[in-house]
């Protein structure tokens, strides 16, 4: 049986952010994005929203370009395939290259439906397993050291399980060494957002000190050859990010040894249908994965921690409470992790419902597209 998509609304959102997050690209302070919502013949209603950002500096998508992507060739392709199941949206999209952020906002609006239609929770539905899972906190990089001990002192006794830092060359050795002065036994990770070459492999190697879950991504953001010659020389596992865009990049990384652990953002694999694929590559070949945050709405949110009931997501992700990030979310109830723990919702699709009240504050425009 078919998904009837009758409808699709995209609403533009520019919400402020509750304080700026710096990395080594640059820092944001508020954020545009789409509330995609397709809607079927009984009144069913999904919903996902887009991750770019306004500047092309995690890839090279930004904002306008997902709009572009969608309304000219992503719903044109839905108006003429016949959609089974969530994973024929994205074999659909195949036909055009990337634009991943783009083809997964639509991708995840139509896994929602399929879910509330079938009438389980969007977790289920991917496969996954748990009822709670663990998170973890990822913490800009701050302007001094002594108001980033202040925020994960914060964090540590909010109970998030897992500590990320974002480092940059001249703000990293110092910096995790003081960290581990006064933190020595905490779960930590550093994420270098592509930060650094082969140049510094010898300075790199100095992080070996201080006993690391892992480094993300320290080298360029299009490479997968150069992080397995680091790998072969560093006791710290190596996360890839930036540079995983597909399961056949998972396979080329785990071939050449470039890494040990793979985060996985639906956003920028194209979707949760390739999402849980690399999922199963990872389990099937014991490389640990966890999901990463792109600064998301209790609606990215909810898909996040979906994703993350999966089995091999074993380490906390980038997920948290609404309130971390926002004075008020978009979703009611609102995402909320106690201890460093998240409750998988069971209510159909998300677990959550859209609280348009909240949301129209934060609405510039809507198009609506016939199907």
């Amino acid at each position: 049986m078919g998904i009837p998509i009758k409808q699709i609304n995209i609403r533009k959102l520019n919400m402020r952010l509750k304080h700026p997050f710096t990395t080594s690209f640059g820092t944001v302070d508020h954020k545009e994005l789409f509330v995609i919502e397709v809607t079927d013949d009984e009144g069913n209603r999904g919903f996902c929203e887009s991750v770019a950002f306004s500047v092309p500096w995690y890839t090279e998508e930004t904002v306008n370009t997902v709009f572009h992507i969608i309304e000219e060739f992503l719903i044109p392709i839905l108006r003429k395939k016949e959609i089974t199941h969530p994973d024929d949206v994205s074999q659909a999209f195949k036909v055009f290259k990337r634009n991943h952020m783009a083809k997964a906002a639509i991708e995840g609006a139509v896994w929602d439906l399929y879910a509330k239609r079938e009438r389980i929770s969007l977790a289920r539905a991917l496969g996954g397993e748990r009822k709670q899972i663990d998170v973890g906190i990822s913490i800009g990089i701050q302007p001094t050291i002594k108001e980033l001990l202040k925020v994960i002192e914060g964090a540590v006794q909010e109970g998030y399980k897992r500590i990320k830092l974002k480092i940059k060359p001249g703000q990293d050795i110092e910096l995790l060494r003081e960290v581990r002065r006064h933190f020595p036994d905490i779960p930590l990770m550093a994420d270098a957002n592509s930060a650094y070459s082969l140049e510094d492999i010898e300075h790199l190697k100095k992080l070996d000190e201080f006993n690391l879950m892992m480094i993300e991504q320290p080298l360029a953001d299009d490479d997968i050859l150069q992080h397995a010659e680091l790998q072969s020389v560093l006791k710290t596992s190596i996360c890839l990010d930036e540079s995983i865009h597909s399961l056949e990049d998972v396979k080329m990384a785990y071939k050449l040894g470039s890494c040990k652990i793979i985060n996985i953002k639906p956003g920028r694999v194209g979707g949760l249908s390739e999402a849980k694929r690399i999922h199963d590559f990872c389990q099937k070949h014991n490389l640990e994965v966890w999901c990463g945050g792109m600064l998301e709405t209790g609606i990215g949110r909810a898909q996040n921690i979906a994703l993350a009931s999966l089995p091999q997501f074993t380490i906390p992700g980038d997920i948290s409470s609404s309130s971390r990030y926002w004075e008020k979310d978009i979703i009611s109830p609102e995402v909320v992790a106690k201890n460093g723990i998240i409750d998988v919702p069971e209510k159909p699709g998300i677990g959550y419902e859209v609280d348009f009240e909240k949301l129209n504050q934060f609405v510039k425009w809507e198009r609506v597209f016939k199907l």
